[in-house]
């Protein structure tokens, strides 16, 4: 059994129910909603949530911290939004928000257009695209998805990358 499901969520200022197998949280930054697979069972009791599984499969023992981590993700995320941070390197790479469209000019015959979730709010400045969103799932998608357009490589570390990550760089050819 999951270790995150043994002990309850504290859902703090937010509002949690769950009613005919959907989860909802609400929070001062807004509500999230999430279907309740249904061989889980949720419960809330005075500000805390509870998961256990509704039958002995194996399914709903993996299920159930699963499902502790998105209840956690979604009390912490209606309350202070999450937010992934991209950095552009190289000579010539761009990127500009055009109306709901990230588009990306990346050293390519043409540029590159993403279209930006309804949920998630895009800034751009200078080279740094600035992704946030109450949602944690679509703010990691969205940022991997414009990661994959062009992901950083270890000879000149050009490309998309994440802010903090690391990338380890390859010597490339010597001179003989």
């Amino acid at each position: 059994m999951s270790r995150l499901a043994k002990k309850p969520t504290a859902a703090g200022k937010t509002d949690v129910s769950v009613a005919s197998g959907v989860l909802t949280v609400k929070g001062t930054k807004g509500t999230l909603t999430k279907r309740v697979h249904p061989s889980v069972s949720i419960t809330v009791d005075n500000g805390s949530v509870t998961i256990a599984p509704k039958d002995h499969s194996r399914l709903a023992k993996a299920l159930i911290g699963t499902y502790a981590s998105h209840v956690k993700n979604m009390v912490q995320g209606v309350e202070t939004p999450f937010m992934k941070k991209l950095i552009l390197e190289g000579v010539g790479y761009k990127v500009e928000v055009k109306g709901k469209d990230v588009v990306l000019t990346v050293g390519f015959s043409h540029t590159v257009p993403l279209t930006i979730p309804a949920d998630v709010t895009a800034t751009v400045e200078k080279n740094v695209i600035k992704l946030e969103s109450i949602n944690k799932e679509s703010v990691g998608q969205f940022a991997a998805n414009i990661r994959r357009v062009k992901p950083p490589e270890p000879y000149l570390g050009k490309g998309i990358r994440y802010d903090g990550e690391v990338i380890r760089r390859k010597q490339g050819k010597k001179a003989v």
